[in-house]
């Protein structure tokens, strides 16, 4: 099996392990990004937690489902966007208004677009949840 997206991949295991109702799932390889990735979607809920395990080689994160997720994904190409576009970006991908996440990878981190609008700073849009 070919990997290409490493961010794609985990995030539809992750999904595809939500759906069939499971309460763990296993994410390899790991990288920072999905590290941070994972970090946003249980600071916002949508797991129970994850927990980084050295496996000899680039390692993977055992994640534990909350059972939240109705659809996440990411979001190729990363478009950038400024502090004033997240809303024409979240009709895009969100199915309601403040229903859901994009996940924006910020000069400040990783985290949500309701977080980077207060911050008042625009990035890449990595991935949304809902």
């Amino acid at each position: 099996m070919t990997m290409t997206d490493p961010l794609s991949d985990a995030l539809s295991a992750i999904k595809n392990a939500d759906k069939l109702g499971k309460l763990d799932c296993k994410v390899e390889p790991a990288s920072n990004t999905v590290g941070n990735v994972l970090g946003v979607l249980h600071d916002e809920g949508y797991v129970d937690g994850f927990e980084f395990v050295e496996n000899g080689k680039a390692g993977e994160f055992d994640v534990d489902l909350a059972g939240q997720i109705n659809d996440c994904g990411t979001v190729k190409p990363r478009y950038s966007a400024s502090k004033d576009e997240y809303e024409k970006w979240e009709k895009r991908y969100l199915p309601g208004r403040d229903f859901g996440s994009l996940i924006v990878t910020t000069s400040h981190g990783v985290m949500t677009h309701y977080e980077a609008r207060e911050e008042g700073v625009g990035g890449q849009i990595l991935a949304y949840v809902y």
